[in-house]
């Protein structure tokens, strides 16, 4: 029951209670009752009030969503190919929807209430919401994007427009700072407190922001920066509990720095607005960073005019295969040592259906193999979702099996089934080996098949922006094209491991990517790929 309802009925009951008691014995205490009756009556328009307001948020709740569900379900693959959208349906659904609740709640509501109750199971949880927003951040550091190109939606090759508030950029860099992550804290602090200054409305107050900024800066080594922000705090909310506090030590730890180096005079904060290259970013956990993010932006790759030349297309028959006599298969090079084809129409656009339609059921978070134990386990580098396909669950599979034996000459009777993925939001797999190491000799134990000999990738998206596969050894990047396929051997003839080969799925900026992978393994390929006399050959 609403409170001001209750108020009102509680009131009614005392004096109902009280007029039995003899209270219209006495005219003085009953024009007592006349003021109560009034501020009864203003109690129940506030509620009245309370429960227009209430309603004219449920309506312009409704009517946005109408509008945004009208775009979303119309193309919705195509909707959530911009990160955006993607991040906001799941803040949306984890966050938002959860207050709309809350509001209705304050009224029985039981057909809300009971649909709330039945779709809830369905609905993206906190972390669904962190993951969403830590995948707008890789983006950011992979493609070299500001906070500001998120922000407004200035993304390539996207179709429908999507802007993130000064409220969705300050719980993005709010998630940051919880993570201790103050460098992508303070770009989206910054980006919050831009579009605030800029004359947009928010909930979020100002002093939050430039508390949480603040702090930012600091922990990042910007004294001076940090110092003008928690004056400019101090200056709105004198009374804040830590900004005098903060601003005090900030303080002495500068006029502590400039005694150590032997100056007098402080510094004057930088007042240039902070973008992306203003501080560095903490290194991580992966040497090869630098190099992998520059090949997923095109930059960096060694594709130089003598490789190009040694760079050839073909018509590929498989050794007069009887399947591919009438119609061979298009070959063309994409890398010359390590060797990397790409085959052209490998899947037609019927059997691309067809596969998603078989793996859409069965799609879980992808896992990795434990190079220690040969467990499948998720993991943190890898953000996609993947199902397994056999043979046997449509002639489909079947058939791009054998086209799979027919082009590559390799048996697939002991290959891995075929895995398709589906890159999501900031969809990603950092650099990786696809072959078992000598340090994790039972990787592929369980399988009893040996090694990962080859890859055969499917691509079965175009992308509109990202999503790449690089090669950072050897400076490679492959681009999605539809109904392609890429090729390469990870094992040398002799057996031994190609480390070239690592590789690693870039970042999807902008689209969905489906991708098919059938990993192609050592047994059953001793006279179709006989072994080699040299250790690299």
């Amino acid at each position: 029951m609403a409170p001001f309802l209750e108020l009102t009925l509680l009131a009614l009951l005392f004096f109902s209670s009280h007029t039995q008691a003899e209270i219209f014995t006495s005219i003085g205490q009953m024009t007592d009752l006349i003021f109560t009756e009034r501020e009864l009556v203003k109690s129940l328009k506030e509620y009245i009030e309370a429960e227009e307001l209430k309603l004219e948020a449920v309506k312009s709740w409704a009517n946005k969503l109408d509008m945004l569900t009208h775009a979303s379900t119309s193309d919705p693959e195509g909707f959530l190919a911009h990160p955006v959208n993607a991040y906001k349906l799941m803040k949306r659904l984890n966050t938002e929807w959860s207050e709309l609740e809350s509001l209705v709640l304050q009224d029985p509501s039981d057909g809300f209430i009971s649909n709330m109750s039945v779709h809830r199971q369905f609905f993206p949880d906190e972390e669904d919401e962190k993951g969403a927003a830590k995948a707008l951040m890789r983006l950011q550091d992979t493609y070299k994007l500001d906070s500001e190109s998120f922000s407004k939606g200035k993304l390539p090759g996207v179709r429908y427009n999507a802007l993130l508030t000064v409220d969705d950029c300050f719980d993005m860099g709010k998630l940051a700072y919880n993570e201790n992550d103050y460098y992508h804290a303070v770009l989206w602090m910054q980006q919050a407190l831009r579009q605030m200054d800029s004359g947009e409305d928010a909930k979020t107050l100002k002093a939050d922001i430039l508390d949480y900024l603040s702090y930012s800066v600091y922990q990042m080594g910007d004294l001076p920066r940090a110092i003008e922000l928690t004056r400019r705090l101090v200056a709105i909310d004198p009374s804040h509990q830590r900004a005098g506090g903060n601003l005090r030590y900030f303080e002495q730890l500068l006029s502590k720095e400039l005694r150590d180096m032997g100056r007098s005079q402080r510094e004057l904060a930088d007042e240039r607005p902070i973008q992306l290259d203003t501080y560095e970013r903490p290194k991580d956990y992966l040497p090869e960073r630098e190099v992998y993010e520059a090949l997923c932006r095109g930059e960096g790759v060694k594709m130089t005019q003598k490789r190009r030349s040694r760079l050839f297309c073909r018509y590929q028959d498989g050794n007069r295969n009887p399947r591919l006599l009438l119609k061979p298969m298009k070959e063309e090079d994409e890398w010359d040592s390590p060797h990397i084809v790409r085959f052209l129409d490998a899947l037609s656009d019927e059997e691309i259906e067809k596969i998603k339609e078989l793996a859409k059921p069965k799609l879980a978070r992808a896992t990795v193999r434990d190079p220690k134990t040969g467990v499948l386990t998720v993991a943190h580098y890898r953000v996609s979702k993947s199902a397994w396909l056999e043979g046997e669950d449509d002639p489909v599979i079947e058939r791009v099996n054998q086209r799979i034996e027919d082009i590559t000459g390799l048996t697939v009777a002991t290959a891995e089934l075929l895995q398709v993925a589906n890159y999501g939001v900031g969809g990603q797999y950092e650099p990786h080996y696809d072959f078992s190491r000598k340090d994790e000799p039972d990787a592929f134990k369980s399988l009893g098949t040996g090694n990962r000999v080859a890859t055969f990738l499917n691509y079965m998206t175009d992308v509109e922006a990202g999503g790449a596969t690089v090669f950072p050894d050897f400076g490679a990047a492959i681009w999605p094209r539809k109904g392609t396929a890429v090729f390469w051997y990870n094992l040398f003839k002799s057996g031994e491991g190609d480390y070239r080969t690592r590789h690693a799925a870039c970042p999807v900026l902008v689209g969905s990517k489906w991708v098919s992978n059938k990993w192609i393994h050592e047994r059953g390929q001793e006279f179709r790929r006989p072994c080699g006399l040299t250790e690299v050959d």
